[in-house]
């Protein structure tokens, strides 16, 4: 297996941060392009390409822009770089490895959707890396790159970088917008047809670093050439983080629809020591565990790991080995769960806490069948009744943990000798 090297191109290039060797290996190619055509063309191109968001919920990026007004009195692109689901560090390497990509794929994205004003939302902890971005982004404003004019084009575009304050829930659009206007983080209310994100009462698509990496190449290979790649529903490449009971761990591009053993294998070297595997959390710590059957019966496309009750998300494949405890697992995840609820809804408020006080219980022996019983009752209880998807993730989580390893969690019960 190869990689598809898209995004990650640049990747193992020495000093591919700056912007003297970015301009050597083809950055800012596609801007003169993306000028000779209409808003609406680059968006019909995007659409047609089948670009989808590839921080978690897999939408089409075409179809979000459409959503956008012809001619807004004010419009913004908010780049989502709140990268903290456990397990996935796949943005980081974008805006420290090659942020002129990134920077690149905002000109053209936000000329689309007729936007000036763009802020990239970092995690908090990312400083050093926002560090990398940020002199980037000084390097483009003095080249004349970014700023009133677009490498000579009659349109301005500014960046600003935004950081966060460490939550987890900014990751969430909406809660996001919510912290950028000065709010606390708390997602809001969905509306019950098609529309754009709000920011400051205007119009604003909100997308994934990794989504807007992608635009640069799309423009100038054009749709048929990003259409080269990956399955009908799921076309061109994503970028795998790989972490956990592997000999080489990292971030590897490869077109969807690949064989997810034969990935870990190629890329991941196989599990560490030589032992089995026993389970993989596809694409973040939100998405439901596969056991090691379904894993070599899987494919990494969104109606692959559909049909095993789980989804790529936002790619970062947490790998165990036949001695992971999946109770310790289970329990580990539902601390952070725990611990970054937002509190805005009962449910998840209340739910995060009750479930992992019952998994503790569990791995100290001290439940018995009827707390298993009661652990999904409250997931299920978190499923679907709250403002976003955190609880109705988390009870998905809680769901593939019990039902797919359901003895080992049986094993813990203090009613079994």
């Amino acid at each position: 297996m190869r990689e598809i090297k898209i995004v990650s191109k640049n990747f193992s290039v020495k000093d591919s941060h700056l912007l003297k060797t970015a301009l050597k290996n083809g950055a800012y190619e596609s801007i003169k392009e993306a000028f000779s055509k209409t808003p609406d063309e680059i968006i019909d191109i995007i659409t047609q390409s089948k670009l989808r968001g590839k921080g978690g919920g897999g939408a089409y990026t075409g179809k979000k822009w459409c959503l956008m007004p012809k001619n807004p009195e004010k419009s913004f692109l908010v780049v989502n770089c709140d990268e903290s689901e456990p397990g996935t560090f796949k943005d980081r390497y974008i805006i420290s490895k090659d942020p002129h990509l990134l920077i690149e794929g905002i000109i053209i994205s936000s000329y689309a959707i007729r936007a000036h004003d763009v802020y990239i939302y970092i995690r908090g902890e990312y400083y050093q890396f926002q560090k990398i971005l940020q002199n980037a982004i000084n390097e483009a404003y003095e080249k004349g790159i970014i700023g009133e004019k677009v490498m000579g084009h009659p349109y301005r575009i500014d960046i600003t970088i935004h950081r966060g304050a460490g939550a987890y829930i900014c990751g969430e659009k909406s809660a996001l917008l919510e912290s950028l206007e000065g709010k606390r983080g708390h997602p809001r209310l969905k509306p019950h047809s098609p529309q754009p994100e709000y920011l400051f009462g205007y119009p604003t698509v909100v997308n994934n670093v990794e989504t807007i990496a992608t635009v640069p190449y799309i423009i100038k290979n054009s749709a048929e050439g990003y259409l080269r790649y990956g399955t009908q529903n799921s076309p061109g490449t994503f970028l795998f983080a790989l972490s956990g009971h592997i000999n080489n761990p990292g971030v590897y591009e490869c077109e969807y629809g690949v064989s997810m053993m034969e990935y870990i294998e190629s890329f991941g070297g196989g599990i560490k020591g030589g032992k089995k595997l026993k389970a993989v959390i596809p694409g973040g710590a939100s998405t439901p565990v596969l056991t090691a059957d379904e894993v070599k019966k899987a494919r990494l496309d969104y109606d692959s790991l559909k049909k095993f009750g789980s989804s790529l998300g936002t790619g970062g494949m947490i790998v165990m080995d036949e001695d992971t405890s999946m109770v310790k697992a289970l329990k580990n995840l539902l601390d952070f769960y725990a611990r970054e609820s937002c509190g805005q809804c009962t449910p998840c408020r209340e739910g995060t806490g009750w479930v992992r006080d019952i998994v503790a219980s569990i791995l100290n022996k001290e439940a018995t069948m009827q707390d298993i019983e009661t652990l999904l009752d409250v997931s299920d209880t978190m499923n679907g009744k709250t403002i976003c998807v955190f609880a109705p993730a988390v009870s998905g989580v809680i769901n593939a943990f019990v039902n797919k390893f359901e003895d080992e969690f049986k094993s813990f019960l203090k009613s079994v000798k």
